[in-house]
C-alpha cells in the first residue's frame, strides 16, 4: 500500500469547493491532508445557478441540512424547464422532474396514452406529471411530504446562487480540515515520469502534494496546458460558443421552473432565486455578434439590471482524459456542455463520485484511471446527446442559425436512440442514466417527435376502462395541485432567505 495522504485542489468557485466539501466529508485530515489554493484575484464563472435533482442527493450524502442551504444560498425550488419557440415561434412545451405515470407502471402508461392519442383523445403528456401541473400552478410542497398522494413522485432541484452556494461548501469544507492556501499560481513542476510534482505560486511558496485536483476552469493550467490532455470538439454538433450573462431585480414572485427561450442564434435563460433572477443569452458568434447579443437581452429583461452584463467564450467539448497522472479535472477543466439543462454541477458532482469510487494510491493505477475516464465519457456523451435533441428536431427556418440546427451533423449515438424511440417511445439503456425515459418523451413530444405506434402489450387491455381511469386521474391530479400552498408562500414558511425574509 502506498496511499495517497495529500491532495491539492487549484481553483476555488462552485467546482473546487464541491471537491473539497466531498473529500473533506469522505476522509478524515489525519487519512488525508486537503488544501485549495485559490487567488481572490482570479474571477470565477459562477452563473451556474440551476441545478437538477441529484445536486440535492450531494446535500444529503454531505449531511448539510437541506432548509439551512437554501436559506443560506437564497434559492427557490425548481420542478423542470419551460422551453419557448424552440419548435416553432409561439410554442413552448415544459420538460419536468419525476415521473410521469398516472398511478400505473410508468411503461405501461405510456403505450396506454400513446394507444389514447391514436384513439383520437386529447389528453396532453404533461396533464399527467405532477411537476408540470405544480409548475403550471406555480404551486410547491415536498413530495417527500406528501406520500401516497399524486405528487409523491414528483422531484424537485433548486435554483441557487453560485457564489453563496460556494461560499457554503467552503465553510463545510474548512471546518471541517480543509486548508485554503490564498496565491496565484506561476508554474506546475513535474517530475521524470511526467506526474505533477508541485506548484509553485507567484510569491515564490511551493505546494507538494500526491495528488490534483484542477478547478481552473477553462484555462485547464494542470490538466490542460501541463499534461497536454487532448481536448475533443463538440461544436460541430453545439455551435454556441459564447454567452452573456446579467442579473436583474424580481418583478414578481418566482417561479418554480427554469425558463429557456429560443432566440434568432440561441436561446436565453431566465433563473429565479428568492432575492434576484439570473438572465442569460447562450448564442454562436458566427450567426450574432456580441452587440447583437447584448441588445437582444437587455432589451428583454423584466427587471432593473443589477450587475453589468458579461461575455463569457466557451467551447462545447470534453477532454480525452479527464484523469491523466497524478491529475484530475473537474468542471470547466475536463469539459463543457452549454448550460440548457443546467448539469454543470452535475458533473462536477459525477467527477467526484467516481473518483471517490477509484480512488487510487499514490501511483495513480492505469486501470482505475482507465475506467473512470471511460464512465465520464459516457456521462458526458450522454449529455451530450440530450441537450443535441432539443435543437436537430427544430421546425424553425427563420434565421440562419435554426436553419443550422436543422441540417447539421447527428452524433451517431443519439441518430441510433432516435430511431430507436420512433418505434414505440422506448430509450436504450445506460448504465447510469441520468436523463430517465420520461425525461426524453417529454421532449420528444414537445418537438413533435411521437412514436409510429404503441406496443401491443396494450392490446389487451380494456380500452373504455383505460381511458376512464386517465381521465380521473387527470382531473384528480389538477384539482389536488390547485390546493397546494403556492411557490413562493411555501418559501415564506419554511426557507425563506434571513436577510430577504418577510417581517
Amino acid at each position: 500500500m502506498n496511499p495517497i495522504r495529500h491532495i491539492t485542489i487549484v481553483g476555488g468557485g462552485t467546482a473546487g469547493w464541491i471537491a473539497a466539501a466531498v473529500l473533506s466529508n469522505q476522509f478524515s485530515r489525519e487519512e488525508v491532508a486537503v488544501e485549495l489554493v485559490e487567488s481572490e484575484e482570479i474571477g470565477t464563472i459562477g452563473v451556474g445557478e440551476s441545478t437538477i435533482p441529484p445536486f440535492l442527493e450531494l446535500l444529503q450524502s454531505l449531511n448539510i441540512d437541506e432548509q439551512d442551504f437554501i436559506r443560506k444560498t437564497n434559492a427557490s425550488f425548481k420542478l423542470g424547464i419551460e422551453f419557448s419557440d424552440w419548435r416553432r415561434q409561439g410554442e413552448s412545451y415544459f420538460h419536468p422532474f419525476g415521473a410521469i405515470s398516472a398511478n400505473m407502471d410508468e411503461y405501461v402508461f405510456y403505450q396506454n396514452w400513446l394507444k389514447s392519442c391514436q384513439q383520437g383523445d386529447d389528453f396532453a403528456l404533461q396533464d399527467f406529471s405532477p411537476c408540470s401541473l405544480m409548475a403550471r400552478h406555480r404551486r410547491f410542497v415536498l413530495p417527500q411530504g406528501a406520500e401516497r398522494t399524486p405528487v409523491s413522485e414528483a422531484r424537485y432541484a433548486l435554483h441557487l446562487d453560485a457564489s453563496l452556494a460556494a461560499r457554503y461548501l467552503r465553510n463545510y469544507a474548512e471546518a471541517r480540515g480543509v486548508r485554503r492556501t490564498e496565491g496565484k499560481v506561476l508554474e506546475v513542476r513535474q517530475r521524470d515520469d511526467g506526474f505533477i510534482d508541485s506548484l509553485v505560486l507567484e510569491d515564490g511558496r511551493e505546494r507538494r502534494a500526491d495528488f490534483f485536483i484542477d478547478c481552473t476552469g477553462f484555462r485547464a493550467l494542470l490538466l490542460g496546458q501541463t499534461l497536454g490532455s487532448e481536448y475533443i470538439d463538440w461544436s460541430e454538433y453545439l455551435p454556441c460558443d459564447r454567452a452573456i450573462a446579467v442579473q436583474t431585480e424580481n418583478t414578481e414572485p418566482p417561479p418554480p421552473y427554469t425558463r429557456a427561450i429560443a432566440q434568432a442564434a440561441g436561446w436565453s435563460w431566465k433563473i429565479p432565486l428568492q432575492h434576484r433572477t439570473g438572465n442569460g443569452y447562450v448564442y454562436a458568434s458566427d450567426f450574432c455578434s456580441d452587440q447583437q447579443a447584448m441588445d437582444t437581452l437587455m432589451a428583454q429583461l423584466d427587471g432593473k439590471a443589477l450587475t453589468d452584463p458579461r461575455v463569457i467564450p466557451f467551447q462545447t467539448g470534453v477532454r480525452r482524459e479527464p484523469w491523466k497522472g497524478n491529475c484530475l479535472g473537474l468542471g470547466l477543466a475536463s469539459g463543457f456542455i452549454e448550460p440548457l439543462e443546467s448539469t454543470a454541477i452535475h458533473l462536477v458532482v459525477r467527477g467526484m463520485v467516481h473518483l471517490i469510487q477509484h480512488f487510487p494510491e499514490r501511483n495513480c493505477q492505469p486501470a482505475l484511471m482507465r475506467e473512470y475516464n471511460r464512465r465520464m465519457g459516457l456521462e458526458y456523451e450522454e449529455i451530450r446527446d440530450f441537450i443535441v435533441l432539443h435543437y436537430c428536431l427544430t421546425e424553425r427556418d427563420d434565421t440562419a442559425f435554426w436553419r443550422y440546427c436543422r441540417e447539421m451533423l447527428w452524433p451517431q449515438t443519439l441518430r441510433e436512440t432516435v430511431d430507436y424511440f420512433r418505434v414505440q417511445g422506448g430509450v436504450p439503456e445506460s448504465i447510469e442514466p441520468l436523463f430517465s425515459v420520461a425525461s426524453w418523451r417529454s421532449v420528444c413530444e414537445g418537438m413533435g417527435l411521437r412514436p409510429a405506434s404503441h406496443s401491443p402489450l396494450v392490446n389487451s387491455f380494456d380500452y373504455a376502462t383505460t381511458r376512464n381511469h386517465l381521465a380521473n386521474y387527470r382531473r384528480a391530479l389538477q384539482d389536488f395541485i390547485q390546493q397546494l400552498p403556492r411557490h413562493e408562500d411555501f418559501i415564506a414558511k419554511h426557507c425563506a432567505a434571513a436577510e430577504i425574509a418577510p417581517a
